[in-house]
């Protein structure tokens, strides 16, 4: 067997080493509610409120992004917990809003040429705004986009694409592990793998990395696929359900809209049209599909969500992605089965059925 290196060390250890040190502030309102500030965990006031606009995320790590009224104007700019204040002007804003640290960076934009690059948690830049995009760092790894043209949506709504250019992974310190490196959401970037041959793992991708080495990851679909033929479809007693859902289920209640209950309480009221519903996907060839989707933070509130999400409340589905079952019925119904990936494996979450009301 060929030995596989796991790249605990090369990319494991700095952001270990982050997390055994972190002293995570919290955000709070001020009386009005009009302003924001941040406190240690102990409750000590370490930024008096004075935050509002982009100031999005509600607990500071290393570095963020934040906004105040300043004689009478808006100021817009990163801030680290010394204080250090960087990227005026720069900030990298998507989806209408800020960027949020991943790992103690974040990322920021060059406006006069449009390029983007990183900064760390101290402020300093340590990728250049040479990239048309990044990805957020994810295990010390980014996929960058580079040399790309920037083509608008026709519909005038500041939506674009990219055409040409060239995909690479790279780590935080802008050295290329992998060329042509082609997006894909679908991959675990903290189960790498790095090997002399391709890992034949049916549930991993292989990479030639420019070092002649071979850099694998679990594909969260293929991964998926298999763990429910497996664990799931291979046994539908009530007991096997329950032991593969989270602890609370959400579903959809007629006419009450969502709720949730303890999953040995929801499994024991619904199991025969659980069980006729995924019966079929081994058996009936139904009209199906799985999807890839985040968890969301509108549903799935309060502190036992928290490790689901990052420090803006954004759902962190480059680690625990939802993987949707939909199917389609012949009535033209949908039923919803969701899995949320933890650390101990998929999990049902929620469950909605077209055409029975669940109890």
């Amino acid at each position: 067997m060929k030995k596989i290196i796991i790249l605990y060390i090369f990319l494991f250890t700095n952001c270990i080493l982050l997390a055994q040190n972190k002293d995570t502030w919290i955000s709070f309102w001020d009386k009005d509610s009009t302003h924001i500030g941040f406190k240690d965990q102990n409750g000590k006031i370490k930024i008096t409120p004075k935050f509002m606009g982009l100031t999005s995320a509600n607990k500071f790590d290393d570095i963020i992004v934040v906004s105040e009224e300043i004689n009478e104007s808006w100021k817009s700019y990163y801030l680290t917990k010394t204080g250090k204040i960087v990227g005026r002007d720069s900030l990298y804003i998507y989806d209408n809003g800020p960027d949020c640290e991943n790992e103690g960076f974040i990322r920021f934009k060059d406006y006069k040429t449009d390029q983007m690059g990183l900064f760390d948690g101290d402020g300093n830049i340590v990728i250049p705004a040479e990239y048309s995009d990044l990805t957020r760092v994810r295990n010390g790894m980014i996929i960058a986009l580079k040399g790309a043209t920037k083509i608008k949506d026709p519909g005038g709504d500041g939506h674009f694409s990219w055409s040409g250019g060239k995909e690479y992974l790279i780590d935080t310190n802008n050295k290329i592990l992998i060329e042509n490196f082609g997006y894909n959401d679908e991959l675990n970037f903290y189960s790498v793998q790095k090997s002399k041959e391709p890992n034949k793992d049916e549930t991993r991708e292989n990479f030639p990395g420019v070092d002649g080495q071979y850099y694998s990851f679990i594909n969260y679909d293929k991964e998926f696929k298999l763990w429910l033929k497996n664990n799931v479809l291979s046994d539908l007693s009530k007991e096997n359900l329950v032991k593969k859902s989270y602890d609370k289920i959400t579903f959809w209640k007629e006419p009450k809209g969502w709720k949730s209950e303890p999953k040995t309480k929801f499994i024991n009221n619904n199991y025969k049209i659980i069980k006729a519903k995924l019966t079929q996907l081994s058996t009936a060839k139904p009209d199906y599909h799985i999807f890839s989707e985040s968890l969301n933070p509108f549903i799935y509130e309060g502190n036992e969500f928290n490790e689901f999400f990052n420090n803006c409340n954004q759902a962190k589905e480059w680690m625990y992605p939802v993987k949707n079952i939909v199917i389609t019925n012949k009535n033209g119904k949908q039923d919803h089965f969701e899995f949320l990936r933890t650390e101990n494996g998929y999990k049902l979450i929620s469950v909605s059925a077209g055409k029975e009301n669940l109890k």
